[in-house]
């Protein structure tokens, strides 16, 4: 992740809350019943949190590769 004094709202956000949060949105434009302009602004959250949830994974996944024996070694 970022630098925390650096890091946005969203940045601040651990992989769990992000799910969370995420999985509520994506239930919500699921449920319709929101305008068009709410169902938008789901949508980009969603984007930003699914973003978030990425970075973590690949961070995750990154660590993983660093701490596997490289052949030959």
């Amino acid at each position: 992740m970022t630098d925390e004094k650096n890091a946005g709202p969203d940045e601040r956000l651990s992989y769990e809350q992000a799910r969370a949060e995420l999985a509520s949105v994506v239930e919500r434009l699921e449920a319709g019943g929101t305008s068009l302009e709410e169902s938008l602004a789901l949508w980009e959250r969603g984007e930003r949190l699914a973003e978030v949830c990425q970075r973590w994974l690949d961070g995750a996944r990154a660590r993983i590769e660093a701490a596997r024996p490289q052949p030959g070694n």
